[in-house]
């Protein structure tokens, strides 16, 4: 990646949607609780974000009110639209006015394809923890087949995802979203596979330092499957982003103590997690099977050698981030 790696997001959706509450727990380390303190966004608010060292993400967040709604599909349209990479739509789910909420997105749709025709569009159907636990599904199910159909009317493809800033959806978005913009996902993923041959893990999951979305990731369990055809694996599907959730609040914990998380070593009964800086702009985490079930806690050389093989692929992946 260059370091003229810009990429220029659109954040929108209607007044109330939620889009500055995610927006500031992912990129700013808010707690869900903090968000309640923020207030309605004034116009455009732009933010210039780094991810992994090169990329720029160029942040337009678009304030919802129906006042600034109007200015962007006229007068701003071609300010707001122009060079577009990605466009992350909000839609309320508790909204009483889907039909307006669903008007807006057209012109949205239509502008994007006058000035951005190659844009990606993702769609968040936000604030799911409001919606009956069973009802949520069929919510989801119904709500994206009408985007679905609006998008295909100019020629763009969506992909949606249900989301809350109460639990780990948001990142699974959000990883989703800014995955689709590294140009070289498949070296991290090839270099992963190589690291694993040393190391011989049940999983290697590759975070984003500052955000802890996922950026990578190794099972062996889905390896074995694929190799094998046999069936889904028992392992949660969400693991990855409730881990992202769950160390992103561990690091808000650590920082309010004046304090900085750098790594940290867990051992249990069937297998030990490593997580450890891997480069200037990456966590690692490592899951080992533990030798026997008598055994919880690793020798102690054996756990310095993983943590000495982590610092040994630093150079691997920092090529990967400088586009080598």
């Amino acid at each position: 990646m260059s370091n003229a790696s810009r990429k220029k997001l659109l954040l929108m959706g209607r007044s109330g949607s939620g889009k500055s509450s995610m927006r500031s727990i992912i990129f700013s380390n808010y707690s869900a609780f903090d968000t309640r303190r923020l207030g309605a966004t004034i116009d455009v608010e732009h933010s210039h974000l780094r991810f992994l060292g090169n990329m720029s993400l160029n942040l337009w967040d678009c304030g919802g009110q129906d006042v600034f709604m109007d200015n962007y599909f006229t007068q701003q349209n071609s300010h707001i639209f122009k060079m577009c990479e990605v466009l992350i739509y909000v839609f309320d789910v508790e909204s009483k006015e889907v039909l307006k909420d669903i008007e807006i997105f057209q012109k949205t749709l239509a502008n994007l394809a006058k000035f951005s025709k190659n844009c990606k569009i993702f769609i968040l159907l936000h604030k799911m923890d409001l919606v009956q636990l069973d009802k949520r599904e069929e919510l989801f199910t119904i709500m994206m087949k009408t985007l679905i159909n609006q998008s295909l009317k100019y020629g763009f493809q969506i992909k949606g995802f249900p989301t809350s800033i109460w639990d780990e959806s948001l990142y699974k978005a959000w990883s989703s979203i800014v995955c689709s913009l590294i140009p070289n996902m498949e070296h991290f993923e090839k270099n992963l596979l190589k690291f694993n041959d040393i190391i011989e893990a049940e999983e290697i999951i590759l975070f984003e330092k500052t955000t802890f979305l996922v950026i990578s990731h190794f099972s062996s369990a889905q390896e074995h499957n694929l190799l094998t055809g046999a069936g889904a694996s028992d392992l949660d599907p969400k693991r990855f982003e409730k881990i992202s959730n769950i160390i992103k609040t561990y690091k808000q914990s650590v920082s309010k103590l004046r304090t900085h998380f750098q790594s940290l070593v867990l051992h249990g009964s069937f297998s030990s997690i490593f997580i450890d800086v891997l480069t200037d702009n990456m966590y690692i985490m490592i899951v080992l099977p533990n030798k026997s079930l008598e055994s919880a806690v690793r020798d102690k050389d054996e756990e310095l050698l993983i943590l000495d093989n982590i610092k040994r692929a630093r150079k691997w992946f920092e090529k990967i981030e400088g586009g080598k």
